[in-house]
């Protein structure tokens, strides 16, 4: 995967990410509309679990993003 490709992709993560944890995306999502952005067992969150659960993913993220500007050979899924 290219270097700009992989930008994108971490930068439309992060807004759809601060759209989760900032503009209302939890409360929007809590219910059964998060069954298409987290899980089955996602339904019965509140909105603060959710944003516990989309902090920790950025989080991991974020991690693996910097590790795949260094390592390219990191960029791509298992």
């Amino acid at each position: 995967m290219s270097l700009l490709a992989w930008i994108g992709i971490f930068a439309a993560w992060s807004l759809f990410a601060t759209w989760v944890l900032r503009w209302g995306g939890a409360a929007w999502m809590e219910g059964w509309k998060s069954l298409a952005f987290v899980d089955s067992w996602g339904s019965l969150w509140d909105e603060a679990q959710i944003k516990l659960y989309f902090l920790c993913l950025w989080i991991v993220y974020g991690l693996w993003f910097l590790a795949g500007l260094f390592v390219p050979a990191w960029r791509g899924l298992p």
